[in-house]
């Protein structure tokens, strides 16, 4: 926090952008001119205290950060990093951006001046992790090119020390982003990618079984049967050589057998498989984390229409009324998308009563 302090300062980011209390600076800015604080160039009028006394961005940010790497300081960017991820499960990333691209930008200061290469190779893998997460927020945005943009950012950091089992984990993420821009085939060769750079790091089972799982989106986008089929069977086929001495990194431990469940059942739905899906997402919604409230609104949005592919309307309705209500505690505009793409699928039952109602709630949420 002390970082994301100085960052504030030194940038005149008012502090509740951050989620800090008024800054010392906003309160005596507010009381001279009687006016809230706004982010923006420093007007010519404003005295000489408050100002910039020059020098561009990155000069800002390297005299805000001191630009000198310490173990505790690595230690703090890793568990911040930690932390972003657990409070992006619980309310989406909207709120988290502005902190994480500057907390980005200021590890890359630091490493602008820290010349030892134990230090420099630590600093790479948290600024990949940072341009991954601030590139993975995006995308959750539907702010496709913006994402993207990270995405190859963190590639780069990872690539700069060799890190392919991260590279592996940002192919993945752009796979999953080619799914949602209508890009099947980009997004299988992307998952392959990732597969064999995970392979030549001698990645570990869940990682390849969570790469196998990628790469089964992107066939059942195609509606390709088999090979979304053959892609689910190596997934479980990885999962079942986990063990418990495996070097997972922390960013992949999240795809547990709750996770695998899942998402073998959202292929199946993809794929029109519904009597074989809905048992699958509903298991694993059992034993989700309560508190992963994106996750259970995407997941709960799945449920719902396995059931309207068994023709189960009023059970679909309630269920996409659950989802729904996940969704309006979170900030996440890709799982309003799929609320808004399940509108339209009731558009055949929009005489019956649950479904004219559902819409409304629909329509009154996503505008």
């Amino acid at each position: 926090m002390a970082v994301i302090e100085r960052i504030a300062d030194g940038l005149r980011i008012p502090g509740h952008m951050l989620g800090l209390a008024d800054r010392n600076w906003e309160r005596s800015s507010a009381s001279c001119h009687g006016s809230p604080v706004t982010v923006g160039p420093v007007p010519a009028s404003q005295s000489a205290r408050d100002a910039p006394s020059g020098g561009d961005l990155n000069d800002i940010l390297a005299i805000a950060a001191g630009s000198r790497a310490t173990p505790n300081i690595l230690r703090s960017l890793q568990v911040s990093i930690e932390d972003y991820w657990r409070r992006d499960d619980q309310h989406g990333g909207e709120a988290l951006r502005p902190a994480v691209i500057g907390q980005l930008r200021y590890v890359t200061c630091v490493m602008r001046d820290t010349a030892d290469p134990n230090y420099r190779h630590s600093l790479h893998g948290i600024a990949a992790e940072l341009a991954r997460l601030a590139g993975w927020t995006y995308f959750d945005a539907r702010q496709y090119s913006a994402a993207q943009g990270y995405f190859t950012e963190s590639l780069r950091f990872a690539r700069d020390i060799d890190d392919r089992t991260f590279v592996a984990n940002v192919l993945a993420c752009l796979s999953l982003q080619a799914t949602y821009q209508d890009k099947p085939q980009d997004a299988i060769t992307l998952a392959r990618a990732a597969q064999d750079n995970a392979r030549l790091a001698t990645g570990t089972p869940r990682l390849l079984a969570m790469l196998s799982m990628r790469e089964a989106f992107g066939h059942a986008s195609t509606y390709d049967r088999e090979a979304a089929h053959r892609a689910i069977t190596e997934a479980h086929h990885h999962f079942e050589r986990i063990a418990d001495g495996d070097d997972d990194p922390v960013w992949v431990q999240y795809f547990d057998h709750t996770k695998l469940t899942v998402d073998t059942g959202i292929v199946l739905g993809q794929l029109g498989e519904a009597g074989a899906a809905e048992p699958l997402i509903a298991e694993g919604l059992q034993a989700e984390p309560m508190a992963n409230l994106r996750g259970r609104a995407f997941h709960t949005f799945w449920l719902a229409r396995t059931q309207l592919q068994q023709r189960e309307v009023e059970l679909a309705c309630a269920t996409a009324g659950e989802a729904l209500a996940l969704a309006e505690a979170v900030e996440s505009p890709r799982v309003r998308v799929h609320l808004q793409e399940f509108r339209q699928l009731l558009r055949p039952y929009r005489s019956s009563a649950p479904v004219a109602e559902l819409s409304d709630r629909i329509t009154g949420m996503t505008g």
